[in-house]
């Protein structure tokens, strides 16, 4: 058992240490972020597994693969449950747009390369369940990718 957390930043961490421990499981954060964990616990306490994109895990007898979708942060990474159509983006899509980026080692840019190449390919009906606020669609999402660019946040 792991806790899979889709990035580094504090709001998304911050009990993952004690929710590990009550569970005996694993922590697992892709290597990129480790400079936001540390932030968080310091640099005696490093996460258990480093997620990469193309990893799988399985929960409940479903696999979930894992995309790299840097831009929130440069770690942050989407769980891909294609055999239930839906994808956990974390802080890298929300109904209305990419996550933010004003903060500490975010980048406009490439969440907007995350999201068009890791994320708006998935099927138009997979349900986007995100790591703050409502569920939307991809399909619902992805003819606004042109207003967001020019938006430019």
């Amino acid at each position: 058992m792991a806790v899979v957390l889709t990035h580094g930043h504090n709001d998304h961490v911050n009990a993952a240490v004690e929710v590990a421990a009550a569970k005996d499981a694993e922590i697992a954060l892709h290597p990129d972020d480790l400079m936001l964990w540390a932030a968080e616990y310091g640099d005696d306490l490093e996460p258990d597994i480093e997620l990469a994109g193309g990893m799988s895990f399985e929960v409940a007898g479903t696999r979930l693969l894992v995309r790299h979708t840097p831009g929130h942060s440069p770690g942050a990474v989407c769980l891909h449950g294609p055999d239930l159509g839906v994808v956990f983006s974390g802080d890298t899509l929300f109904a209305g747009g990419p996550g933010a980026t004003g903060r500490s080692y975010s980048d406009f840019p490439t969440i907007i390369e995350s999201i068009r190449e890791s994320l708006l390919t998935l099927p138009p009906e997979t349900v986007v369940h995100t790591g703050h606020g409502a569920d939307t669609t991809i399909g619902a999402e992805a003819p606004h990718l042109a207003e967001w660019v020019a938006r430019g946040r």
